[in-house]
């Protein structure tokens, strides 16, 4: 479908094929970037990225279309030479949350019609092949197949991403905007940190390596395990222990279940809190708010239990082995280790 964006789009959406056609047309090279004239675009995405370094969030200002597009090409190269991929899967998410508040402005404007299909279809058909298109039937919805649905929503854990609570018809989910583009999120976060691996540049030009060094100077040291032995834990929090270790985004509901855990065997508010630091999208402030309102510190001051293994299943976060038999709860699992041991030592 030949069909083009405007330029006031791709400075939005610059991971857009189209952002990198319009770079080639412009003659532009990686030794350009060591001009004078471009030192402040260079300096513009290593700001960026120090933001999303402290405070785990993406940077929404606009300007010019060429100067965001350049930005964020900037801002790839630095994250290459940094060759962290902690780093790289935060500023990976961090990019998917900027295009989805842009995404989310874009598809509720009372626009024209065949404006919003274009772009749905650019950012959803071509880049994450997806099929959706604005309703005809209700406003402001749009309709996804049902199996590119399931395909995305079982990532999350809330009870309002179940099929049974969604509005289905004809094979067809509706969702409203802001739904829709939450459903790409973690698929758009994930197909920028492929791109990012798979880029293999001729070189790094002297300003990107000199903002790369400067950079990994102020990367936090990857936090450790808690001091107590793995095999004391339960399956499902080793699993959410790996997974933050690996740098993943865990859900919502799997950072309670974490949280709450340590909370039950005593591990204080910093130990609990340092656990959370390789999330891509962490935030020391948010965190230690969340770990202090569970503890019963913040809000209604209620301390919060931990979420029955009933509940676990339900939300796709348990992991049982045969040593979780006859548990209610994960904190009982300490008790069970001792016993199941005996039984094998029999």
């Amino acid at each position: 479908m030949n069909i083009r964006l405007g330029n006031a789009d791709l400075a939005r959406y610059p991971f857009l094929n189209e952002a990198a056609e319009y770079m080639s047309q412009t003659y532009f090279n990686l030794d350009d970037l060591n001009l004078p004239e471009l030192r402040h675009i260079v300096e513009r995405a290593s700001n960026r990225i120090r933001n999303e370094i402290i405070h785990g969030k993406p940077d929404y200002s606009l300007e010019r279309h060429e100067v965001e597009i350049l930005t964020f090409l900037v801002g790839i190269l630095i994250i290459k030479a940094i060759n962290s991929d902690n780093l790289t899967k935060k500023h990976c998410l961090c990019e998917a949350l900027r295009a989805e508040k842009f995404l989310v402005h874009d598809l509720k404007m009372q626009g024209e019609l065949a404006n919003k299909k274009l772009l749905v279809f650019k950012v959803f058909k071509e880049l994450l092949k997806m099929d959706i298109l604005p309703s005809l039937k209700y406003q402001l919805m749009f309709e996804v197949k049902v199996t590119d649905y399931l395909k995305r929503s079982h990532l999350f854990h809330e009870q309002e991403w179940k099929l049974i609570n969604r509005l289905v018809h004809d094979g067809r989910v509706f969702l409203d905007p802001d739904e829709t583009v939450r459903l790409i999120r973690s698929e758009l976060a994930n197909l920028l940190f492929e791109r990012i691996g798979q880029m293999n540049p001729s070189h790094i030009p002297t300003t990107i390596r000199e903002q790369a060094n400067i950079l990994r100077s102020i990367l936090p040291v990857a936090p450790r395990r808690l001091d107590h032995a793995p095999s004391a834990y339960p399956p499902c929090i080793n699993h959410a222990l790996d997974q933050m270790a690996a740098g993943e985004n865990l859900p919502h509901s799997a950072r309670v279940m974490l949280a709450t855990y340590m909370l039950a065997i005593g591990k204080n508010i910093e130990e609990i809190v340092s656990l959370f630091e390789n999330a891509p999208d962490y935030n020391e402030r948010i965190s230690r708010y969340q770990v202090e309102h569970l503890a019963g510190e913040r809000g209604s001051h209620v301390r919060y239990l931990v979420p029955s293994c009933a509940k676990l299943r339900n939300d796709g976060l348990c992991f049982a082995t045969s040593q979780c038999e006859g548990l209610i709860n994960p904190v009982q699992f300490g008790r069970a280790v001792k016993s199941y041991s005996k039984k094998v030592s029999v």
